[in-house]
C-alpha cells in the first residue's frame, strides 16, 4: 500500500511525522468505452489546437483562466513558495467532541501511520484523545487545497478524516412539508425498526450486484444469454399502515428463515 501523503501532526512543540494511507479500495467491475462499429477501445488524447499535435505529460503546465482565453501560469515552485510551515504539517487547531461534527462534512478516510521513532508521541496523543473522548480538528495543504482534517482515535491507531468546508455543502434542494403522524403509525414504524435491529457486522455484507455482474460477464464470454433474475412486478401499496404491516410481516418471515 503506497502512502498518499507524508506530513507531520503538530501540536505546539509536539511534532509527529506520519504518513496517510487510504483505508479503502475499489472492487467494482470496470467497463471500457468501445467504438460501436469496430468494438475497439476509444482513446483520449490531450491535444493543443495551436500546435496541431498531441501534448505529452511533460509538456503540460498549470494555468488559471482569469479572463476568457487568458491564463496566468503557476509553476510548482511558485505554488510551494506560498505554503507556510504550518501548511506543510497537519497542525491541530482544537479538540472537539465527534458528535459535534455533522456527518455531511466527511469526505474520505486515511490511516495515519507514525514514522519510525515517532510511535511513542503518536500513541500518547491517541491514548489521551481516546480517554477524553475527543477528536482533533486540524488543517494541512495537500496539492493546492488546504484540507480540514479530523484525527479520530481508535483502539488500534488514528483515522484521519478529511472534511468538506461549509461553502462546499449544497443547500437542501427541497424543504420537506410538515406532516401529521398519528400514534398508531409511529408505533408501527417503531415496531418495524425494533424487529430489524441488530449488531452491525461489516463482514456479513457484500456487493451482491457485483457478484451477479461478474457472473453475467462470464456467461457472455462463454456465449450464453443473460437471463433476467427478477421479472416480478411489485404491487404498490397506497395505505401507509398497510405498507408498514406488510413490511413488518416480511421482516419477521426473513428473520425466521434466516435471510436478510
Amino acid at each position: 500500500m503506497g502512502v498518499s501523503h507524508k506530513g507531520a501532526i503538530s501540536l505546539g512543540l509536539l511534532y509527529i511525522p506520519i504518513g496517510l494511507y487510504t483505508t479503502t479500495r475499489e472492487n467494482d467491475v470496470k467497463f471500457n468505452q468501445l467504438c460501436k462499429d469496430t468494438k475497439e477501445r476509444v482513446k483520449y488524447k490531450k491535444y493543443c489546437p495551436s500546435c496541431n499535435k498531441e501534448v505529452k505529460t511533460d509538456d503540460i503546465i498549470k494555468g488559471y483562466e482569469y479572463e476568457n482565453d487568458k491564463y496566468v501560469i503557476m509553476t510548482e515552485e511558485e505554488l510551494e513558495r506560498i505554503k507556510t510551515k504550518k501548511d506543510k504539517t497537519i497542525h491541530i487547531i482544537q479538540f472537539v467532541k465527534l458528535a459535534e461534527i455533522d456527518q455531511i462534512y466527511y469526505e474520505r478516510n486515511y490511516y495515519a501511520i507514525p514514522e519510525t521513532g515517532a510511535e511513542k508521541a503518536f500513541d500518547l496523543l491517541r491514548n489521551a484523545m481516546l480517554k477524553e473522548q475527543k477528536v482533533a480538528l486540524a488543517k494541512t495543504v495537500i496539492g493546492t487545497k488546504e484540507n480540514m482534517i479530523v484525527l479520530y482515535p481508535t483502539e488500534e491507531g488514528i483515522i484521519a478524516k478529511t472534511l468538506f468546508y461549509q461553502d462546499e455543502i449544497m443547500v437542501v434542494p427541497k424543504q420537506l412539508p410538515q406532516v401529521e403522524l398519528n400514534d398508531a403509525e409511529v408505533s408501527m414504524a417503531k415496531t418495524l425498526i425494533d424487529s430489524m435491529t441488530g449488531p452491525f457486522d461489516a463482514a456479513s455484507y457484500k456487493d451482491e450486484y457485483q457478484v451477479r455482474l461478474r457472473d453475467a460477464i462470464l456467461q457472455k464470454i462463454h456465449g450464453e444469454d443473460i437471463v433476467a433474475v427478477d421479472t416480478g412486478v411489485s404491487n404498490n401499496v397506497i395505505d401507509l399502515m398497510e405498507a408498514l404491516q406488510r413490511t413488518l410481516a416480511m421482516s419477521q418471515d426473513q428473520r425466521l428463515s434466516g435471510t436478510a
